[in-house]
């Protein structure tokens, strides 16, 4: 069973609903049921159309849902006949369906939530953390905003910044997480680039292009990941290095500035000094300081205050830390590895070793364990 190409088509089939008139919020319910079934039946049977099966199956899902649910009688009303298996159109509707969950009615958050579980394939859980909220907190943003769009017409899509916001989420879970994303997401910001003539739309793409032209690097045979002071730099990407500095250079030339393209900044200092000795780590400080006045994260100022680390030693970096809330992801992997460069080795390790606990994925748990340990066989 090719999990994979069941996520793939999920979009498509739920805009093919949601144009033949059935609510979001019972769409994706249909959907999820086809695609149950589709795990169900597809080992043994598996359909010569995938799409053209799914989009069936969900329509009839749909309709048995409709029937059963006197509250949608009107609806049910409407519906003529179920429409004849057969393939389907082949046309991409994944960036339009991200257009129409960014719906006006619902609040910028609540838009990027829903769109993340329902187009994105991301989980609860995923979106909580990306968003730094109980995931309980995010289960119900999520629930909803499914009931403020149930219902309404999608004729108005939503901005573009919310696009941009959900297209990043997605890339970060691709390059970071437990889902492969990256490269959809990447594939669709080159779309939306090449659809609409926006610096912050080409910020964004400059931002994925420079960030994955690193992944061959960041993690070792075993697995384990590499920090990027560590990495082989003649594993990066210097094609999209080039392309993504190219697109940056023409979207500041523009001089309308915002957060995607400070971002995508930062990510060309790094990519453009030949070893990590060599980078310019003031630059990246003034422009963390640009990233803090545009959007107030306190993720921007956690980065900040390792570029301040970096550029001033590992006390004006502490410094920096300490005025930021401890509870912050990551904050204890930045103080230990600042403790580190300050050669409080008791310190740093005993840091490392909490910030393993507290980590989100194998990956970087097993790599923060491996940097305690090295530490304390020091001591």
């Amino acid at each position: 069973m090719d999990e994979a190409l069941l996520r793939s088509l999920t979009p498509s089939v739920l805009t093919v609903l949601v144009r033949r008139g059935a609510d979001f919020a019972a769409a994706e319910d249909a959907v999820q049921d086809a695609l149950a079934e589709a795990l169900r039946v597809w080992p043994a049977d598996p359909p010569r159309d995938a799409k053209g099966w799914l989009v069936t199956v969900a329509w009839r899902k749909f309709l048995d849902q409709a029937r059963a649910d006197t509250a949608r009688r009107r609806r049910e009303d409407r519906v003529e006949v179920e429409p004849a298996p057969g393939p389907a159109t082949g046309v991409d509707d994944t960036l339009q369906l991200y257009f129409l969950c960014a719906h006006p009615s619902l609040t910028p958050a609540s838009a990027v939530a829903l769109t993340l579980r329902a187009v994105g394939g991301l989980t609860t859980r995923q979106i909580a953390q990306a968003y730094l909220v109980p995931e309980a907190t995010m289960a119900q943003r999520i629930s909803r905003a499914k009931r403020t769009v149930s219902g309404v017409r999608f004729d108005r899509p939503g901005d573009v910044g919310t696009v941009l916001r959900v297209l990043y989420l997605v890339f970060n879970e691709g390059y970071s997480g437990d889902v492969d994303l990256a490269a959809e997401a990447i594939r669709l910001t080159r779309q939306l680039a090449g659809a609409i003539d926006h610096p912050e739309v080409a910020g964004l793409l400059a931002l994925m292009l420079l960030h994955h032209a690193r992944r061959a690097a960041r993690t070792g045979p075993d697995g384990s990941l590499v920090p990027l002071a560590e990495q082989d730099r003649g594993r990066w990407d210097t094609a999209s290095i080039a392309e993504g500095v190219g697109i940056l250079q023409a979207a500041l030339a523009r001089d309308r500035l915002g957060e995607f393209q400070a971002q995508a900044a930062v990510a060309a200092l790094h990519a453009d000094a030949p070893t990590a000795e060599e980078t310019d780590w003031v630059q990246i400080v003034e422009w963390y300081d640009e990233l803090a006045r545009l959007t107030d994260s306190p993720v921007v100022r956690l980065n900040r205050a390792v570029a301040v680390g970096e550029a001033d030693g590992p006390r004006a970096g502490l410094a920096a830390l300490a005025a930021l809330d401890s509870t912050l992801p990551r904050h204890t992997a930045v103080a230990a590895y600042l403790h580190e460069r300050d050669g409080d080795l008791a310190t740093a390790a005993r840091l490392y070793a909490e910030a393993a606990r507290k980590a989100s994925n194998l990956a970087e748990r097993d790599h923060l364990t491996r940097q305690a340990a090295r530490l304390n066989a020091r001591r």
